[in-house]
């Protein structure tokens, strides 16, 4: 199984930041653990760590799924589930502002502004 490596202080001050200057105050930001298939063929889920907050009625994920490498989604329901079309990213904030543009895009697409 495949050792991820725990959250850096670097990347939670990258997190932290980004979402301090898009709501304009500090955001309930909350670490957890997460048990996902890191290859689509993989029969073992492996543990990692995540980034979870809420804004808005929107839930947000970044999983941490190997050394500098992330995913992420959004959703709202369960059954709502959205990413940003990108599987994995190499760099936490180009993932973290992808993510908040991909959301930022879907309200506006549902609210009839896009």
């Amino acid at each position: 199984m495949n050792q991820i490596p725990d959250i850096t202080d670097s990347e939670n001050w990258t997190i932290r930041t980004t979402l301090k200057e898009r709501y304009k105050n500090d955001v309930e930001l909350q670490i957890a653990d997460a048990e996902i298939r890191l290859q689509a063929s993989d029969r073992e889920l492996s543990n990692c760590p995540v980034w979870v907050w809420k804004h808005g009625g929107c839930n947000f994920v970044i999983f941490k799924s190997g050394e500098h490498k992330y995913r992420c989604q959004f959703f709202y329901k369960s059954y709502r589930q959205y990413s940003t079309g990108v599987y994995e990213y190499t760099d936490v904030a180009e993932c973290v502002v992808s993510l908040l543009q991909a959301q930022a895009d879907f309200e506006a697409k549902e609210q009839g502004d896009l």
